[in-house]
């Protein structure tokens, strides 16, 4: 089931689902524009509806291809990518079929995690979200992953243990931004580029 970087690249091109490392918790993940992928990753976590993927990116310069960075979120970018930081910013267009799938606002993260970031070189960003059943903890190995929800996934890279802990989210999509989801990124970290938001 466990796969390497280019076998698991090959498995995004051909539209499949997989699950990959990163610096906090394993996701599963698939091509941004592959919307067939996208349903089977929302299948796969028994995940409502309602509720987006994410897009993680190799670099800053990538995640603008999908995402309009604001002033507060360009700052948080500069100092703290890659890293277990998420932003919510205004989607850039043109729109891709499986990220959004409505609205007009994007989550995006560069991670931190050396191999997640080789892969997604050769893949370029990609639709993610968490490696678990909705409502259930995130795996935090690939070992968790296999026995969850390996039968239901086309590759799985292992990239040893993760953090453990969600990222933080900040909704730079608002004015003053505000914090979604407290993660390993504490107030100290945070304030200085917060508080120089007009």
């Amino acid at each position: 089931m466990t796969a390497g970087v280019e076998e698991v690249a090959a498995a995004v091109r051909r539209g499949g689902v997989v699950a990959i490392p990163t610096d906090t918790v394993y996701g599963l993940a698939c091509h941004p524009d592959a919307a067939a992928a996208a349903e089977r990753i929302f299948s796969v976590k028994r995940r409502p509806p309602g509720l987006e993927l994410s897009l993680l990116a190799a670099t800053r310069e990538d995640a603008e291809r999908f995402a309009a960075l604001t002033a507060p979120a360009a700052r948080l970018a500069e100092a703290l990518w890659p890293g277990a930081l998420s932003l919510v910013v205004p989607v850039r267009p043109p729109r891709h079929p499986a990220i959004p799938r409505s609205g007009d606002t994007i989550m995006v993260r560069v991670p931190a995690h050396p191999l997640t970031r080789e892969l997604l070189r050769l893949t370029g960003p990609l639709a993610s979200t968490s490696a678990n059943r909705h409502g259930e903890p995130a795996a935090t190995s690939a070992a968790e992953v296999a026995a969850a929800l390996g039968a239901e996934l086309d590759a799985v890279l292992d990239g040893g243990p993760a953090g453990g802990q969600a990222s933080t989210i900040i909704d730079c999509s608002v004015e003053p931004p505000r914090v979604l989801r407290a993660g390993p990124l504490g107030d100290a970290e945070l304030r200085p580029y917060l508080e120089a938001s007009p």
